[in-house]
C-alpha cells in the first residue's frame, strides 16, 4: 500500500476513533434519530447543488444511502442511546471487517488468503482481549450490543456495494447517498421521539449539540468516507477492511480520556494483539512469497 493511501487510512482511523465519543455527546442532546436526520441533511445539503452526480448507476447510490448512510446510524445511534459504552461501541462495530470480507468472498468471489486469515484471526483475538478487559468494569446492555452488531453488518454490506459500484468518485457518492436518510430520520424521529420533542431540541440547540452535528457531518462523513472509499476502490477489500480494526484502539483511548471509560492492563494489550495482526493482514503477503535460503 502505497504512503499516501497508509497516511490516507491513519486520518480515516483517528476520525472515526474520536467519532464514537461525538456521537455520545450528540445522543445526550439530541434524540437519535433526529441527529442522524441532522448529520445527513447537512451532508447533503448545499453540496448536493453544486457536486454533479456520481457516474455510477442510482442502485448503486441508493444501496449505499441505505446501508453505510441509514442502516448502519440508525443501529448506531440507537445503541450509543440505549447505553452502548462508546468505546465498546467502536470495539464492537469492527465486526464490520469480518462481515466484509465474508460477504465480498460470496458476492464478488474474492480470494481470501492464508495472510489475511491469519491476521484477522490475531486482530480478532485482540479484540476479544478488549472485550474481556472491559467487561469487569463497564456494563454492556444486550439490545446495544446487537444493535451494534446490526450497525456493523449494514456497514460491511455498504463496502461490497462500493466494491461493485467500481472506481467512483468518492465525494459526489457520499453527498448524494446522504439525501437517502434525512427523510428516513425524520419519520423515525416523528414516530418514536413525537413532534414536541423534536420542536423543543430544535428551539435550544446547546453549542455541544451544533458542534457534534458538524463534527458528524463533515469530518466523519465527508472526511472519513471519501478517503475511505477511495482505498476500497483501490485496494482489495480483505486488504482494507482490516484496518478499522485500529479504529477500537482510537474509540477506547478518547473515551478513556474524555468520558472516563477506564483502560485496563488486558485493553492495552489487546490493542497491541490487534497492531499485530494489521501488520500480517498488510505485509503477509511480501513474506509468503519472499524467497527460501537455498
Amino acid at each position: 500500500m502505497p504512503l499516501k493511501d497508509i497516511l490516507a487510512a491513519l486520518t480515516v482511523i483517528v476520525v472515526w476513533g474520536a467519532n464514537f465519543v461525538v456521537i455520545k455527546i450528540g445522543v445526550d442532546e439530541v434524540p437519535p434519530m433526529l441527529l442522524g436526520a441532522l448529520r445527513f441533511l447537512f451532508v447533503a445539503f448545499p453540496a448536493v447543488c453544486f457536486i454533479p452526480r456520481p457516474a455510477v448507476h442510482w442502485r448503486y447510490v441508493v444501496g449505499y444511502g441505505a446501508t453505510i448512510c441509514l442502516g448502519q446510524f440508525v443501529f448506531l445511534f440507537l445503541a450509543i442511546y440505549l447505553g452502548m459504552p462508546a468505546g465498546l461501541a467502536s470495539l464492537v462495530l469492527q465486526a464490520q471487517a469480518f462481515f466484509t470480507v465474508a460477504i465480498a468472498a460470496l458476492v464478488l468471489r474474492e480470494a481470501v488468503r492464508p495472510h489475511h486469515m491469519l491476521g484477522i484471526g490475531l486482530a480478532a483475538a485482540g479484540l476479544v482481549l478488549l472485550d474481556l478487559g472491559a467487561g469487569g468494569e463497564t456494563a454492556v446492555p444486550l439490545a446495544g450490543f446487537l444493535l451494534t452488531l446490526a450497525a456493523a453488518f449494514s456497514w460491511a454490506s455498504g463496502n461490497v456495494v462500493l466494491k461493485c459500484a467500481g472506481p467512483v468518485r468518492m465525494l459526489p457518492m457520499v453527498v448524494w447517498g446522504a439525501l437517502l436518510p434525512p427523510i428516513p430520520f425524520l419519520l423515525l424521529s416523528l414516530v418514536f421521539e413525537g413532534p414536541d420533542r423534536i420542536v423543543d431540541t430544535l428551539a435550544h440547540l446547546s453549542w455541544r449539540a451544533v458542534g457534534a452535528v458538524a463534527y458528524l457531518s463533515g469530518v466523519a462523513t465527508l472526511i472519513g468516507y471519501v478517503l475511505w472509499g477511495r482505498l476500497l476502490a483501490r485496494h482489495p477489500v480483505a486488504r482494507v477492511a482490516p484496518l478499522s480494526l485500529l479504529i477500537p484502539v482510537v474509540g477506547l483511548l478518547c473515551a478513556d480520556w474524555f468520558l472516563g471509560e477506564r483502560l485496563g492492563l488486558w485493553q492495552w494489550l489487546g490493542g497491541l494483539v490487534v497492531l499485530v495482526g494489521l501488520a500480517v493482514n498488510l505485509f503477509g503477503a511480501r513474506l509468503w512469497k519472499a524467497p527460501r535460503p537455498s
